[in-house]
């Protein structure tokens, strides 16, 4: 199998987020009042520097807020129905909320957040993680005393 890719393998069970993001089947378009959407969101690692990208579109950059706890980070974001009638709309309105688990405790102080075109950016700068380095550790005699 030589020059092939190897694709990365997938979970036995589906991430927690795709279980609950989801429609039910057998109900298009159902979900609980109460219910936020999902935000689909990308994530890129690089140079010490994680970068979560969300989608939302027609959103102020007012109605969004970004949390971080520990190694969480949270956005949320409301998006309200204008008043005019509509014939039809497939847009979204309501609550909207995703939570990502990042590998290690978020710095929250230096973490910077913009928003253009529908996407929101967040750039989280990730301490370095300290190499391990090898030690000598000196084995003492048994039965003497310290």
């Amino acid at each position: 199998m030589a020059g092939g890719t190897v694709e990365p393998r997938r979970s036995l069970f589906p991430d927690f987020n795709d279980w609950f993001n989801r429609e039910f089947p057998g109900l298009p378009g159902w979900r609980p009042a109460t219910a936020a959407h999902s935000i689909p969101v990308e994530m890129t690692d690089g140079d010490g520097m994680y970068v979560l990208r969300a989608e939302l579109p027609g959103m102020d950059p007012d109605d969004l807020a970004i949390t971080v706890d520990d190694n969480l980070i949270t956005v949320t974001a409301e998006h309200s129905e204008s008043a005019e009638d509509k014939e039809h709309s497939e847009f979204r309105y309501g609550s909207f909320r995703r939570t990502v688990r990042l590998p290690g405790t978020i710095p929250a102080d230096d973490v910077e957040a913009s928003y253009q075109d529908g996407i929101l950016t967040i750039r989280v700068p990730m301490p370095e993680e300290k190499a391990d380095a090898v030690r000598s550790i000196p084995v003492k005699r048994g039965g003497a005393a310290p």
